[in-house]
């Protein structure tokens, strides 16, 4: 029966309409694919002899060992994003002597053997081999590989259990962090003791049950979720649940924008690929952690105006980029509407300045490493304000490509188009190039104080601005509509 329906869907990917578009992107990715491959097999089959040579008085096994922990937690929270559970159209099989078991098994077995659990195996089984041939016991390095083999097809399944839920998300990614908190300052030795640990499933090889038993419950849990739905009615009995909704009233003292405001508030807590943005803004709150404990840079360094930018103007960037093309699924009734267009897009500027402001103080703490971090991300979240929001906003009236928010999150490329590309360049470029030169030719002090004056004038000049990027917009407004009628953009 998998056999047969393989050919199904190896036939359904053939007689479709869009076959040569699906064929030319499943070669590109394939490239892709490939080389992601191919460095995952270089670097586990090179892993063992860095660290041999970093760490000489060290097993670098054990040292591994002790980043497993992170690799999991990474890896769930990046699946929650990237991978979907494999579909098929199961409705004509339900009227046909079909076993429902052989098409749930069907499902999940062909998520078992998708790329992403290729990739960790792509790092593992020539890490493994280096280990045998630099004497590491046979059996005991088999049964390793099978336990990490166990570990993939857990995150596998366990992934399906908890897509579905903002909340797990949350818990994984605070677990994530919590890791990293305890172990940086030296709270706990959260390494050490996850990597005695995974250490143990090589030194006692029957520990490699444990993996294995995790994975197989988790494909049971799966299984008996989609076997107990595979019926013709299953869509049609809702479960009667209250009605709840946002109550955004907090925004009618924004005045005539509040109805944008609220717009756009609902279409990022309501679409997947929005609240991506959001998780991911979040997250780069982090990001400074990298760059500002390295001893080696100076202040003089621009690298410190690239973090600062992308600190506090990660949102302005994700999201702000693709403006208006959120909004492209019900754009020409907007424009259609005696609706003020400034009105419109002083409230996308609203929202990143609250996403930069909020940005920056999530940075404050980053003071610990210095008030020379303070000043930069200080003066890099009033850059953002005056001179990158205006310019986001401007790049906008360029977009022509749809975005379809029920498509998936990460992965997606709607909506991305050479404008993206070349938006990067003012938005990091220029900074860079102000700061780069004073703060070799005079100072970083007064480099900072450039980005300030530059922010705060182009933040005084934002009502000028607008009106120029307003009449930007109306100058574009029907090729913009004709572009985001387009299906297939």
């Amino acid at each position: 029966m998998f056999k047969s329906f393989s050919k199904l869907q190896w036939k359904s990917f053939f007689r479709s309409s869009s076959m040569g578009k699906s064929i030319g992107i499943k070669i590109v990715m394939g490239f892709f694919a490939l080389y992601f491959l191919g460095m995952l097999a270089f670097v586990g089959s090179s892993l063992f002899f860095v660290l041999e040579k970093a760490i000489p008085n060290a097993d670098p096994l054990a040292i591994l060992s002790q980043y497993l922990l992170y690799w999991v937690l990474a890896e769930l929270f990046i699946r929650y994003f990237m991978q979907k559970l494999p579909v098929m159209d199961i409705k004509p099989f339900l009227t046909l002597p079909i076993k429902k078991s052989s098409i749930a098994h069907y499902i999940l077995g062909r998520s078992a053997v998708s790329f992403y659990n290729f990739l960790a195996l792509f790092f593992f089984i020539p890490f493994a081999i280096v280990l045998l041939i630099k004497g590491y016991a046979f059996l005991n390095v088999s049964f390793w590989l099978l336990a990490m083999i166990g570990i993939v097809l857990s995150i596998n399944y366990i992934n399906f259990i908890v897509n579905k839920s903002d909340k797990a998300l949350i818990s994984i990614a605070s677990l994530l962090v919590a890791c990293y908190g305890l172990e940086y300052f030296e709270i706990l030795p959260i390494k050490e003791y996850a990597g005695n640990i995974f250490y143990a499933l090589y030194e006692y090889p029957l520990y490699a049950i444990i993996p294995l038993a995790i994975a197989g419950l988790s494909y049971y849990f799966n299984y008996s979720f989609i076997r107990n739905r595979i019926f013709l009615d299953a869509s049609l009995k809702k479960k009667a649940t209250e009605a709840t909704s946002s109550d955004l009233s907090w925004t009618k003292r924004f005045g005539a924008i509040a109805p944008f405001l609220q717009l756009d508030l609902k279409l990022i807590w309501r679409n997947k690929r929005t609240k991506t943005q959001v998780f991911v803004s979040l997250a780069f709150a982090f990001y400074g952690l990298f760059v500002y404990g390295m001893e080696d840079m100076g202040m003089g360094s621009g690298m410190f105006v690239l973090v600062g930018i992308l600190m506090t103007g990660v949102f302005l960037m994700n999201f702000g980029q693709f403006i208006p093309a959120w909004d492209s699924s019900y754009y020409s009734m907007m424009m259609s509407q005696n609706i003020p267009l400034k009105k419109y897009l002083e409230a996308k500027a609203a929202l990143i300045y609250v996403s930069i402001g909020v940005m920056f103080l999530l940075s404050v703490p980053y003071v610990y490493f210095g008030w020379d971090s303070l000043a930069i991300n200080f003066s890099c979240a009033l850059y953002n304000l005056g001179v990158n929001v205006p310019l986001i906003l401007f790049f906008g009236s360029k977009n022509k490509k749809r975005i379809d928010l029920n498509k998936s999150a990460l992965g997606n490329m709607q909506g991305t188009s050479a404008t993206q590309f070349l938006v990067a360049l003012p938005l990091f470029g220029l900074p860079m190039l102000i700061y780069g030169p004073l703060a070799f030719f005079v100072s970083s002090e007064v480099a900072l104080i450039a980005l300030c004056v530059l922010g705060v004038v182009g933040f005084a000049l934002r009502d000028k601005l607008l009106d120029f990027i307003t009449n930007a917009y109306r100058n574009k407004k029907y090729g913009m509509i004709a572009g985001f009628k387009e299906q297939n953009s």
